[in-house]
């Protein structure tokens, strides 16, 4: 057992755990004033939900259980992380087998930080219209039901992990190293598949709906960016050396793409934004997850301007094809992703088709990538429409307008000169 690679593993799920809180900040500065403490409560509650059913379940699901059929694991032998934890000397600790790196325990958390944030991510596209009570059951049974599966079958030698039958098959590992398919591309199709089964604000996309506090989302930002060290260098799970190049690789994808947005902004717009910035450096950190540790400086520095000119690009197509979200996290978050998972199958260093290897990188990556969207549409979907049909989605169209704080929360981010301070 190193406890140099426990400490910093314990760092990185504290840091990876920021993230969350960091999304409240990030979305929160973008909604209306009217909306802002309903879309930070989405990010709150995505933790505490995802917080007990990890325990529960969650982590079972992901990584502990038996596997079954290369989609999950059985959600008994973990149960209440009965596997991990035990009393010794009328203390628990960690149930550690001899050769762990570090404890389980820590594992644990560190995982249970990536659930959170992959399930926040949604509520941006979801932005203003609502009700908490039905995000929390929908938090509580998409974590079950499709990020656990998600994660086991992609980082726990599942269906489309590096060593399942897909890679096995094309002679080459599928490869995402902190998320880009079990977080960004799992987050933004279900984020879609929702937007497209509960509708459009009102007034979308007619009506101009402005952020109401920039300084707020460069706030969220660059505490994401901060966030994100722990998520792309921990997950090499070791204090080494790659997850110091994760740190350096990370740093220059998400700092190209902050300037490839702002270029991008500046032609169409003629001006730079501290929006598109805020913007540019987190599809630069999406695009980068899951290749920190495969592709070379150049190649994660191209990474970078890729996203930030073709992310820039995609979160118009929701006012072109009239879908609303709100957030663009299908535009960051979806494409972002997308295009990271699949650079690795041009510039993965001695496996893209650029850089040593050959083309069976870029299928395999496209095959899970395409596995995955399927996978994340059709749980999403059920979840989403069994959802609508019952308890519903929205707040009413008055309270919408009202605003979701005060008609769904009872409460106002901002008093001053309300007469109610």
């Amino acid at each position: 057992m190193d406890s140099g690679n426990a400490a910093w593993m314990l760092v990185a799920a504290s840091m990876v755990f920021l993230m969350t809180p960091a999304v409240a900040f990030f979305y929160g500065g973008m909604v209306r004033a009217k909306a802002v403490l309903n879309m930070m409560m989405m990010s709150t509650l995505a933790i505490a939900v995802t917080g007990i059913i990890w325990a529960l379940w969650g982590w079972s699901i992901s990584f502990a259980g038996k596997d079954i059929g290369g989609v999950f694991g059985d959600p008994i032998t973990g149960f209440l992380l009965k596997d991990t934890v035990i009393a010794k000397d009328g203390v628990f600790t960690s149930l550690d087998s001899a050769n762990a790196a570090y404890p389980h325990t820590v594992d644990i958390a560190f995982q249970a930080a990536f659930a959170m944030i992959c399930v926040a991510l949604i509520s941006g596209a979801l932005a203003e219209r609502v009700r908490i009570s039905t995000w929390m059951i929908f938090v509580a049974l998409w974590v079950t039901l499709d990020y656990g599966p998600m994660a086991h079958m992609v980082w726990n030698h599942g269906l489309l992990s590096a060593d399942g039958p897909i890679s096995n098959a094309i002679g080459a590992p599928a490869h995402d190293f902190a998320g880009g398919t079990v977080i960004h591309i799992n987050a933004a199709v279900a984020a879609l598949i929702i937007v497209l089964i509960i509708g459009r604000r009102v007034g979308f996309p007619k009506q101009v709906m402005r952020p109401h506090n920039v300084p707020m989302v460069m706030l969220g930002a660059f505490l994401l960016w901060f966030g994100w060290f722990g998520f792309n260098a921990g997950s090499a799970f070791a204090a080494n050396g790659t997850a110091g190049y994760a740190w350096v690789s990370t740093t220059m994808a998400a700092s190209a793409a902050t300037l490839g947005w702002l270029f991008t902004e500046r032609i169409r717009t003629g001006h730079y934004t501290a929006m598109g910035a805020a913007s540019g450096m987190v599809a630069g950190l999406v695009a980068i997850t899951p290749a920190a540790d495969v592709v070379s400086p150049l190649w994660a520095l191209v990474i970078g301007l890729l996203a930030g000119f073709v992310c820039c690009l995609a979160c118009g197509l929701k006012f072109r094809f009239a879908y609303d979200d709100s957030l663009d996290v299908v535009g960051i978050h979806g494409v972002g992703g997308l295009l990271g998972t699949l650079l690795i199958g041009f510039f993965g260093t001695g496996t893209g088709f650029l850089a040593g290897g050959d083309f069976r990188q870029l299928l395999v990556q496209f095959l899970v990538a395409l596995i995955a969207i399927i996978y994340a549409a059709a749980v999403t979907g059920v979840i989403a429409f069994a959802l609508e049909k019952t308890i519903g989605w929205r707040v009413s169209e008055d309270q919408e307008i009202i605003g979701v704080d005060q008609s769904d929360q009872g409460e106002s981010a901002y008093e001053f000169g309300s007469g109610l301070d």
